[in-house]
């Protein structure tokens, strides 16, 4: 039996995000496939983590800096490591090579973080020549195209050291078509470095088993109050977009769901607006097809989200942004709406809730999404087809790629020199 180590950037929590379901869809693959997983991480054990012992995954608790995971890897002995985003890659990735240099390295991104960072930088930049706070909280999403984001992205340091990591690992997960596309036309990453790999469960309910328009009532909004572009999208629906919605529905509501909500977001909780700051959902499912509208207003971001995923499983149309719908319909029209300005959502959205004809169309075509764009391929089977064909072939693999074998070198140089000094210095502390 082959033995699967990941290397949590966190714990996984899938009832608190998509990363969190995205992780537990890879754990239950590489189970299905009779791999032994082994799962660490140094982060602190979560209120909301998933209980892993149920799928036969240890668990172990590692720390940074520290020579004890050197040990803890000669023991274990794992055939594959998979990195959980590229920090954990550069934290740990050097004492794998120095232990484990046959070990297959696959690098999960979730979603390309570099991008998400520079689009909310240009949020950022946008909002700053804006004159007051109420022109900020008006701005809408980043629109700019790949060629423009590259140039921004090509003097970013945290692009390069994502490029590096990707670079540096013989596989890494991407869950967006779009992601794909830039990182090998303007990156020029070569393509068997890549796997794509979006959301593998994307089967709906089907709908006889789903509630009616009539059945449903109010907007939703859902996402991890800890992810930047969730935090922002509360922001723009409470300050844009909302006020609109209620002006032409003054009864209607809007339902605010996601985990760690901070006291600066419960705050916003205003019944006299319809505002409601719900907090925490135990089954993000449940609430959200019971939901009429999903309201996804997100200004930047990457990768593919998986609330809007979870609206079409639930038959609940949406109204997104150009960024919340990237890599999300390949193509087809979008189960609901996609708008980029505050008034257009706002119209978008009361259309679709006041309209049934325009809603059961629209629930529809997000059905057609996940079943003609997202069902298309067996992904599961292609990425372990990938995984076993690396296992098979990893030398004459790694002698195609000298960049990777040449920042190996580097970050080995670096990386494990500052790690092994901030090690003697715990240790003399």
């Amino acid at each position: 039996m082959k033995t699967l180590l990941i290397i949590g950037y966190v714990w996984p929590e899938p009832k608190s995000s998509a990363a969190g379901s995205r992780m537990m869809e890879l754990i239950q693959l590489f189970h299905a496939d009779q791999w032994r997983i082994v799962f660490a991480s140094a982060a602190a054990l979560s209120e909301h983590r998933a209980e892993l012992s149920g799928f036969g995954v240890k668990e172990q608790l590692i720390a940074l800096n520290d020579s004890s995971f050197n040990v803890f890897l000669a023991e274990l002995k794992p055939d594959a490591v998979l990195f959980d985003r590229f920090f954990t890659e550069e934290q740990f990735a050097w004492r794998v090579g120095q232990e484990c240099p046959n070990a297959l390295r696959i690098l999960n991104t979730e979603d390309l973080h570099s991008l998400r960072h520079v689009r909310q930088q240009l949020l950022t930049q946008a909002q700053q020549h804006m004159p007051n706070g109420t022109e900020r909280q008006q701005a809408g999403p980043v629109l700019a195209n790949s060629a423009e984001l590259y140039l921004q992205m090509a003097e970013n340091e945290m692009v390069k050291r994502e490029i590096a990591a990707i670079y540096r690992c013989d596989l890494t997960l991407i869950i967006s078509q779009y992601e794909i596309s830039l990182l090998t036309d303007y990156f020029s990453i070569p393509t068997p470095l890549l796997q794509y790999c979006p959301f593998l469960s994307v089967k709906s309910a089907g709908q006889a088993m789903l509630p009616g328009y009539f059945d449903r009532q109010h907007f939703i909004s859902i996402g991890n109050f800890r992810h930047g572009p969730n935090w922002d999208a509360v922001l723009y629906l409470k300050h844009a977009i909302w006020p609109l919605i209620h002006a032409g529905l003054p009864q209607a509501q809007l339902h605010v769901y996601g985990a760690y909500p901070p006291p600066k977001a419960t705050q916003l909780h205003n019944p006299k607006q319809g505002f409601y700051l719900k907090g925490w959902a135990d089954d993000a499912l449940e609430v959200m097809r019971n939901a009429r509208v999903c309201l996804a207003p997100l200004r930047f971001g990457a990768g593919i989200k998986g609330k809007l995923m979870d609206a079409m499983r639930s038959g609940t149309p949406s109204v997104t942004t150009a960024i919340g719908a990237e890599a999300m319909s390949g193509g087809l029209p979008w189960g609901g709406r996609v708008e980029n300005n505050a008034q257009a959502i706002a119209d978008a959205a009361l259309r679709l809730y006041t309209h049934d004809a325009l809603w059961h169309k629209s629930q529809q075509q997000g059905f057609d999404i996940l079943n003609q764009h997202f069902a298309q391929e067996d992904y599961a089977h292609l990425l372990m087809a990938r995984v076993l064909q690396l296992g098979e072939n990893l030398p004459q693999e790694r002698r195609q790629n000298f960049v990777g074998a040449l920042l190996r070198h580097h970050l080995h140089k670096s990386t494990q020199y500052m790690s092994l000094w901030i090690e003697a210095k715990n240790k003399h502390y």
